[in-house]
């Protein structure tokens, strides 16, 4: 599976710009006409009804109004408040800082009760040391953001940890096996990240996959999600994060989870494979 930052996205745009294009027919309008009446150019009109343009507030209201449907615009409007928050782009998430957009899904991960992740790149942000938390979002300030709130940063997700011992809640946490020997910090800290993950894996509340290096593959690695409930799934793409909800995609990402950890090895297997690590390491 493999999600681009416009995939889901344009699907939902062009289903809002076939609902728009209905209105203009069912009120016997042209193209031109509706533009005219708009006051807007047919191009723009066009691009809309083609979904390759994102109707403004603005632009639904007057759309709905030149066709005798105003009762329809406040809906029309939720609908593409929606198609907008599916995905955003790291550089507007980012912007004022790393704080904000951990503080964003906090609300989230307190209604969430069972929680899937598939990791290829770095151990999850809930199974994560204090010290790796600290190098990892230290890279991705360095690389993208400008503001430097890294150590409130941290301290917003150690908070969002606690979660983790809160109770009524499972984990099941998917990693490759090539995280456990990834650089994205000194040896001390890895040691010290790999030792929370031989501890964390005993609790009963969670279960933690590993995919080992040498497994025979039945697929190539997918891009890193989290699951929350039946709910949403998140996608964290080079580019943005692309939020899910709609009932089939929600089910392709839990096929892929599944086949994911029928890859994977756990309990004493698993730990193996991360103290094999520490050892790595001198």
């Amino acid at each position: 599976m493999s999600y681009t930052p416009s995939s889901s996205v344009v699907a939902a745009r062009k289903a809002l710009a076939v609902r728009l294009q209905d209105l203009r027919k069912d009120a016997g309008l042209t193209g031109r006409r509706l533009s005219e009446l708009c006051g807007w150019k047919a191009s723009k009109t066009s691009r809309i009804q083609d979904g390759q343009a994102a109707p403004s507030e603005a632009d639904i209201r007057a759309w709905c109004h030149v066709c005798g449907a105003d009762e329809q615009a406040d809906e029309l409007i939720t609908a593409s408040r929606a198609v907008d928050s599916m995905y955003v782009e790291w550089r507007r998430m980012e912007r004022s800082g790393l704080r904000q957009a951990q503080e964003s899904v906090f609300d989230l991960y307190q209604r969430t009760r069972s929680f899937r992740v598939y990791a290829s790149r770095v151990v999850p942000g809930m199974l994560q040391t204090r010290a790796y938390t600290t190098a990892v979002l230290r890279a991705v300030q360095r690389s993208r953001v400008t503001v430097d709130d890294v150590e409130a940063a941290v301290d917003s997700r150690m908070e969002r940890q606690r979660i983790l011992f809160s109770g009524g809640r499972t984990f099941a946490p998917v990693i490759e096996e090539s995280i456990l020997r990834g650089a994205v910090c000194d040896p001390d800290v890895m040691a010290g990240q790999l030792g929370h993950l031989v501890t964390i894996s005993t609790l009963a509340s969670v279960s933690l996959g590993v995919i080992p290096l040498a497994t025979g593959r039945t697929r190539s690695p997918a891009e890193d999600f989290y699951m929350f409930d039946d709910v949403q799934t998140s996608v964290e793409l080079v580019s943005g994060y692309l939020r899910l909800t709609q009932p089939n995609e929600l089910s392709m990402y839990a096929r892929t989870f599944s086949e994911l950890s029928a890859m994977a090895v756990y309990g004493a297997k698993a730990r193996a494979l991360i103290t094999s690590a520490i050892n790595s390491l001198g």
